[in-house]
């Protein structure tokens, strides 16, 4: 695997370490949030759903670095958390001061959509503990030059929380450059965490500076426009058709523009209906395509998470067999899995992705 140099296992404590904000995801199942009497609790964030699902389908060694407001709620996340097997060494906690005045948790209320109906995320996440965070509270020289961490991932979502998220991430990726670990960012790009701090302008001004320092960028159509200035030749929306060559060409430019990125890898979606997409993968590696199965009219129940859980099927077959062929299907075939069950995060195995990229059925396993 020269195009991708990963630090063997018994040199480090984590196989992937994730930098991100947790907020409690707040679900009223098949009803609306505004019309809803309760909600189902699950945590969510899109960089540490993708060091969950390492963990719960892949079975590595992973931990988060984020923080909570110390309160009730915030030891809810912190259960979560746990429940998930993922390491929360490295929470910070925040003094609250009984109100939220201060400093928060964060909560995404989210519905999952149906037919017609899109899915809807209503987060309500401002002055939370994560956004907080500036450079110098975390110890990145404890993280990758004492314990060690085989992987690094992070992303656009937990830049673009305030103005100081941004020194957070470029302050991680360059110490965990130093140490030799691998660094994966997701642009994941929100319109509305940059609305209020200068924009599309902002989102790119940040995202174009962080990555100078990424080997693996990830992302969909949007996000590369979005973030870095890209965007896919002919892909005509109006006709709900994805245009691969389209998608080389701009992943080919994004080499030329950051000849550091080693892997570049992207989601292809086209939206039918909230419960019917089609999707599949690109990855880019080694001067090489690789195209990922596309599976259409794919019935989705909750499609929220399906990027990230794309995300960790990817990094794990990058660092298992170093395969960019095998390791973008692994991606596609675990995000697909992940849009069958409700909440953020995975609940699939990885029996079950191995099992669907080796071409099986439905059917019911008794």
């Amino acid at each position: 695997m020269s195009y991708l140099a990963v630090k063997v296992k018994d040199q480090c404590r984590y196989d992937c370490v994730s930098l991100g904000e947790i907020m409690l995801r707040l679900d009223p199942g098949e009803t609306r949030v505004k019309n809803a009497r309760q909600f189902q609790a699950w945590e969510g964030g899109g960089e540490y759903n993708v060091t969950r699902g390492l963990r719960k389908c892949f079975g590595m060694d992973v931990a988060v670095v984020t923080a909570l407001a110390d309160n009730d709620v915030g030891l809810l996340i912190e259960d979560f958390i746990l429940q998930g097997g993922v390491d929360p060494s490295f929470v910070k906690w925040m003094p609250y001061d009984g109100i939220g005045r201060a400093v928060r948790n964060g909560l995404n209320f989210t519905e999952r959509g149906y037919g017609i109906r899109g899915a809807l995320g209503v987060p309500d996440r401002a002055n939370t503990a994560a956004s907080q965070l500036k450079k110098g509270d975390i110890d990145w020289e404890h993280i990758f030059g004492t314990l060690g961490a085989r992987w690094f991932h992070t992303g656009g979502i937990f830049a673009a929380l305030s103005e100081t998220t941004p020194d957070v991430v470029l302050e991680a990726v360059q110490v965990a450059k130093k140490y030799g670990t691998v660094v994966s960012y997701d642009l994941n790009y929100r319109p509305s965490l940059w609305n209020y701090i200068g924009g599309q302008d902002k989102a790119r001004e940040v995202n174009r500076e962080l990555a100078k320092y990424i080997d693996v960028m990830i992302g969909n159509e949007e996000d590369f426009t979005a973030c870095l200035g890209l965007e896919v030749a002919g892909n005509d929306e109006n006709l709900k058709k994805l245009n691969i060559d389209g998608y080389k060409e701009m992943i080919k430019e994004a080499v030329k523009t950051f000849p550091n990125f080693k892997v570049i890898a992207t989601t292809l979606r086209t939206v039918k209906t909230a419960t019917i997409n089609d999707w599949g993968a690109i990855c880019w590696a080694d001067g090489d395509f690789h195209t990922a199965t596309m599976r259409e009219n794919l019935e989705i129940m909750d499609r929220v998470g399906g990027g990230d859980s794309f995300a960790s099927g990817l990094i794990y077959g990058l660092m298992t067999s170093g395969d960019p062929s095998e390791a973008v299907n692994y991606g596609a075939a675990h995000g697909a899995l992940a849009m069958t069950t409700p909440g953020d995060t995975s609940m699939a195995s990885l029996k079950e992705v191995q099992r669907l990229i080796a071409g099986a059925s439905a059917r019911v396993i008794r």
